[in-house]
């Protein structure tokens, strides 16, 4: 094994083992929110590799609150902050004097304009990708989008990355910088994904895809994207660009390809981050418990209520009552005394009723943790004035600014500078006017997003 393949396997194993916290937590949301991510954590995919997947998984999800909440967040947060019906950014000069430069306001209008015509391409498949992003943003606290460019054509790709394969790290100034993801393929894939001049196939690669047994036979490949130590400036291949891209064939520690990025290619957006956390917690770790207790609260209810419609009866032993029929227009002869009295009785079942209010008061708390009551206050109070709007929508921007806050900073920002380093090294994008070129070329990215004109509400109100 090469001294570089061994140093990378350490520090996946350490990230791994110094994860299994945060993948028992994660695993307790698959199992009642996305029953199709269970034994991607702590199996880190292997069940779901070696049987093809399909699994229902649902034993512990006897409620779907939660999973119906989960859903209903994602669409929010994706219509209310990357809606596919607008421009919800956009681009305008970091100095504030080009502001008024007609020039480069066209141009950077452009580059705008063309960031959104390549994102909201079919081939892209920004839209599919950035919803899985909102769904583990939601479940589990962290969400990652890949941003790359295809090989074979020009444009932007994206994929959402599973938390359960990727694992990542931070530089000194909290911005995450490494990423090591581990997947499996098969070899017929392999084949596929490295058949670059510079990629090496192992030999044993090219005979398990030929035969039929061991073509579909799932094998891991570790992608390890760091900044590169070893830099050189004045170089224009992978050697010279900031990140090192190295992808591992573990199963004979095979180095299948060496290439690099000019910038972080996978953006990751973390709901809430604690002290000393690299990981993020998202709305379903905050209301774990309740989802557990709702779980079970429904269960017994649901034993309760089965109680209920079918009853357990209670019979005298007098030798008069024999074999009972619970048939409709059975008679059961016996089943009463001479005086009229039932000799069988129901067992007792309770109040019904408590339960289900217990079961009301865990979903309002599920419910304000993926912030569905938040928004929908307007839609359950309509007749309201202007004033009542833009007090509400100014209580509900102070509500997501962190949230929002965080997303644009750690999130959209690095992904909008991924995507116009990709238009610029394929030259789709305009000549820069010299002024900006003079200035440095620098620009910051306003956001107009309805979460955003959220967060601004104060001043119209």
């Amino acid at each position: 094994m090469s001294v570089l393949l061994e140093n990378h396997k350490q520090v996946f194993e350490n990230l791994r083992t110094n994860r299994s916290n945060f993948d028992a937590q994660w695993e307790e949301a698959s199992e009642r929110l996305i029953p199709a991510h269970v034994n991607s954590f702590f199996g880190r995919g292997y069940a779901a590799a070696l049987t093809g997947g399909g699994q229902k998984n649902t034993e512990l999800m006897y409620d779907s609150t939660a999973a119906l909440a989960l859903h209903r967040f994602s669409s929010v947060i994706e219509s209310l902050s990357t809606p596919q019906s607008q421009q919800w950014h956009r681009l305008v000069p970091a100095e504030a004097e080009l502001r008024k430069n007609r020039r480069v306001r066209l141009f950077l209008d452009e580059v705008n304009n063309r960031l959104f015509q390549q994102r909201y391409r079919p081939q892209a498949n920004f839209v599919g990708q950035s919803q899985k992003v909102y769904v583990g943003y939601g479940a589990y606290g962290n969400g990652i989008l890949f941003i790359d460019s295809p090989e074979d054509r020009t444009g932007l790709r994206y994929k959402s990355l599973h938390l359960g394969e990727c694992y990542f790290m931070e530089n000194h100034e909290g911005r995450v910088d490494s990423l090591y993801r581990a997947f499996f393929m098969n070899p017929r894939q392999i084949m596929q994904a490295f058949n670059r001049p510079s990629d090496t196939l192992p030999d044993s690669i090219q005979e398990l895809a030929k035969h039929p047994a061991t073509s579909e036979k799932e094998f891991e490949i570790l992608h390890v994207i760091v900044p590169r130590a070893d830099r050189d400036i004045e170089r224009r291949d992978s050697k010279g660009m900031p990140f090192a891209s190295l992808h591992f064939f573990l199963q004979e520690n095979h180095l299948l390809r060496e290439s690099g990025y000019s910038s972080f290619p996978a953006p990751i957006t973390r709901y809430m981050q604690f002290a000393n956390e690299v990981y993020g917690r998202g709305p379903a770790q905050m209301v774990l418990p309740s989802i557990k207790v709702l779980n079970e609260e429904k269960k017994t209810v649901l034993i309760q209520g089965h109680r209920v419609v079918s009853p357990v009866l209670l019979a005298y032993d007098d030798g008069i009552v024999g074999t009972f029929s619970m048939r409709p227009n059975a008679v059961n002869t016996g089943g009463v005394n001479a005086q009229g009295r039932p000799l069988v009785h129901p067992l007792p079942t309770g109040n019904l009723a408590v339960g289900q209010d217990l079961m009301e008061d865990e979903r309002r708390i599920i419910n304000d943790a993926f912030l569905i009551t938040l928004f929908q206050i307007l839609i359950e109070t309509p007749q309201m004035t202007a004033t009542e709007v833009l007090e509400r929508a100014r209580e509900k921007g102070m509500l997501v600014a962190p949230t929002v806050g965080r997303q644009q900073a750690e999130y959209h920002g690095p992904g909008i500078e991924r995507e116009v380093d990709l238009l610029e090294q394929q030259g789709m994008l305009p000549p820069a006017p010299p002024e900006l070129i003079e200035a440095g070329g620098g620009y910051r990215v306003e956001y107009d997003s309805p979460l955003s004109r959220m967060m601004r509400a104060e001043g119209a109100s």
